[in-house]
Order: structure tokens, then sequence, then C-alpha cells
């Protein structure tokens, strides 16, 4: 491919003796990864047993490399949530962070929400895990990929890190920068990344980058974890973003990120200050692993910090609504769903646990949508089917991944069954796919037309 001369310029001098093994690797496919969803499946014994020929991420335990004559984006598992499309290395980021069950969790930069899913599943949908998105294009799909996989302790926001910031000061224990960057690092995955670059767009990014992370750092707590990535080569983006970083904020230490997987450290001499600590610092190289281009850092907040004196989520929806999916549940589920709820026009949702009040914030998805009040009737919403077992349904519609009648449901047709049972769940070989209605021997059909296969 086709790399700007500055850009190979640039390479050639910080490489040395690297440049000709790193350059060789742009004549090479770019290396195709999925992550496998816990919160659905087990990812190791689902992994032996998957429609695809599967190998694993070594720096990810639920990651797999896939081959490029495979298309797992068109499976009906995709569909499901089983897993997420995903480049390899960038799994690392969120492996670095590791929030853990109960925690309020920031992805701060999130769109399409690859990390964000990643977040979701290790937090056990325990917890709160606000992930926003600037760019109102983007963050269209960053919610439905947070649908897709299941995640019921998100909320999906539209809006500035200053925004937040103001809104949510010292409220965070972990927040993840996956910052907006010159690309460098996926210009083998994308050669329009590569036709953009110019090294006033390096320094663009560099600045707005310092200018997320003043937010980010205001929004940590005492003794909180930070986590700042990019998928670039370029240090002004790097190592000198973090070196800037820890003069700016003195309170914040450098923690070491595990060097597994071919993973290897940062570049302190690419620092006008070569500080020995930059070496905890993680950069994932394409000539080192089978990845592409990242960098991660992983940094601990000191100085203590005012508690949160903001207001929590009460439940405001309409006692109504909540009469009628409280019927739904009788006749559709063997489960029942606790929390704090409210509506936003007709659409019911249910919060995540401890959620902090949204007034003021343009939220796109909080927590889980149940569904919506449709002239005294309740109707389920896909993301309540994505975000059950099979065995919390009543009723089942179980078909097989390999059957015409799964393509035929993701197309929007109607399936013949004989039977009259009402609300019921729609899976493949198991996993729940969508909700459809079964009156009279038809199933109508209830996948969400923007979503379905053309």
């Amino acid at each position: 491919m086709r790399l700007p001369e500055a850009f190979v310029a640039k390479m050639k001098k910080l490489l040395d003796e690297e440049a000709d093994e790193f350059f060789a690797v742009y004549e090479n496919e770019k290396i195709n990864g999925l992550r496998v969803n816990p919160l659905k499946t087990d990812p190791g014994a689902w992994a032996k047993t998957a429609p695809f020929s599967l190998s694993p991420v070594p720096f990810c335990p639920t990651g797999f490399y896939y081959e490029p004559d495979e298309q797992p984006g068109k499976h009906p598992y995709h569909a499901a949530g089983l897993y997420y499309i995903q480049e390899p290395s960038a799994m690392a980021v969120a492996e670095a962070l590791r929030p853990a069950p109960g925690e309020r969790v920031l992805d701060l930069c999130a769109a399409p929400g690859g990390k964000t899913t990643q977040l979701g599943a290790m937090m056990e949908n325990k917890g709160l895990l606000v992930a926003n998105e600037i760019h109102p294009k983007r963050v269209k799909a960053l919610a439905e990929n947070v649908e897709r996989f299941g995640l019921t302790n998100t909320v999906v926001v539209n809006e500035t890190p200053e925004a937040l910031a103001e809104q949510f000061p010292g409220f965070f224990d972990k927040i993840l920068v996956d910052a907006p960057c010159s690309g460098e690092g996926m210009f083998r995955k994308d050669e329009e990344a590569a036709s953009f670059w110019s090294p006033a767009y390096v320094e663009e990014c560099a600045a707005r980058q310092r200018r997320i992370l003043e937010s980010a750092y205001a929004m940590l707590k005492e003794g909180g974890i930070l986590v700042y990535s990019t998928c670039t080569f370029s240090p002004e983006e790097n190592e000198q973003t973090i070196e800037w970083l820890l003069e700016t904020y003195e309170d914040l230490q450098l923690l070491p990120i595990a060097k597994i997987g071919g993973i290897e450290p940062g570049r302190p001499e690419w620092t006008k200050t070569n500080r020995s600590d930059l070496v905890h610092t993680a950069r994932l190289w394409p000539h080192r692993l089978k990845g592409e281009g990242h960098f991660v850092a992983k940094l601990q907040k000191q100085r203590p910090t005012s508690p949160w004196r903001g207001r929590w989520a009460k439940s405001s929806a309409p006692k109504a609504a909540i009469r009628l999916y409280r019927q739904f549940e009788q006749e559709a589920l063997r489960t029942e769903r606790d929390g704090t709820f409210v509506s936003f026009g007709a659409h019911l949702t249910v919060l995540p646990e401890r959620c902090p009040d949204l007034s003021g914030l343009k939220i796109v998805r909080a927590g889980l949508h149940l569904g919506d009040v449709k002239k005294e009737r309740f109707e389920p919403n896909h993301a309540l089917a994505l975000a059950l077992r099979t065995e919390e349904a009543k009723h089942v519609l179980d078909l097989s991944s390999a059957s015409r009648e799964i393509v035929q449901y993701w197309r929007g047709e109607t399936l013949s069954t004989g039977g009259d049972r009402g609300w019921l769940l729609v899976a493949v070989d198991g996993f729940p796919f969508a909700w459809g209605k079964e009156v009279k021997g038809t199933v109508k059909n209830f996948y969400p037309k923007g979503l379905r296969l053309i």
C-alpha cells in the first residue's frame, strides 16, 4: 500500500534498524479478530465448537483470531450478540483497565463500542458504565452494539468531555480514554486514514487529547485508575502526551502493564525528559505481534478529591406503564426485574444500579430499554430479548443456526408454527435472538427493521 512520505521518513528515523521489518507488514493482509461475549456463553468452550476456525489472542482471554476467508459478521450468532468483531490489538486496552463488578466506570470516547462491550462484560452487568460519544452520527452505532451485547448496566450519552466533567467531578473509579488520534496504527486496515494523515494533523490530535485528559482527570476519584490509549505510533500522541500528563498532574502515578504476547514497553527516549517510568506504558507493534498498532498507559490518581455531591436517580415512570410491564412479565417471563424505572416518552427503561441523576445530559440509552407502552398494551423491546437467557422466557421458539427459518426471521418474515402462545422468545441454537408473537399458528416478526438481513 502507499504510505504518506512524511510518515515513512518519520518512522524510519524513529525505528532505525527496525524500520524494514516494520514496513514489511504493510505487504501482508490485516489481522482479523473477534471477542466472545462471556455474558452469553463460556468463551473457551464456545470457541472449540464455533462454526469458524479460531485461535486465541494471547493478551485477551475472550479474544480469538479468525481466518481471512471467514465471515463471522454475517452469521446469526453475531446478531445474537455472542461475539464482537474487533481488531485484536484493541482488545488489550480494556484488559489494562479491568473494572470489577459494582464499580463506576466511564468510557469517555466510546464509539463504536468495542471497548465498552468488553468493559461491560468484565463488570458482569453490575455497577455503572457510562459510555460517551461526542459525535451524534457515531453514537447510534455505539448504542446498537451495547444493546446487541446484552449490557444492562450501561448509560450511553452524547456529550462533550467538559460537560461530563462538570456533572461528575471525582465520581468514577475507573476511566478509559481511547482517544481520537491520527490513526497511524490502522493504515493497513483503513487506507482512508493514511490519505487523511499529515504532520499537522498529528499535532492537532495531540492538543485535543490533552483537553480530553484534563476532563478525565477531573472525573476520577482518589485512588481511581485512568487508562489512556491510541491506535497510532506517533510519540507526540503517546509517550509525550503521558509525559505532559505526569508533569501537569504530579499526583498521577504510572502503573505497569503486563508485557505478554508480544506487547513491548513504551519508548522513554522519544520524550524530552526521557523519564524512566514511561517503560510502564505499552506499545503493540504490527511487526511484533498479530495485530495493528496501539499504545496503552495506565495511571492512578493519588490526590484526595471532594466526595461527589450529586443526586441519585429516582423511579419516575408512570404506575400504569409499570403495571403493563408486570402483566407482560407474568405472561412471558420466568423472572421479575426490579430497579429504578423511568420513562422516556413511551419507552419504559430500568436504570443501572446506583445510577446518578441524568438530568441535563443528552441520553441515547439508559440501562435496559424494557419496551414501549402502546394503547394500553406493552410491547417488549429488542434490547430486553438480548439481555435475557432462554430459560428466563416461558415460551421459546429455538431455531437452528443452519436452518432456513432463522434466515427468514432475520429478514423480517413471519413463521408458521401451529401454536397460539402469545409473546415468545425466538432463539438461535439456544441463544436469544428476538421477540415474536405467536397468534393462531403464525409468529409475527418483531425483529427490528433497521437490523434485518438484506
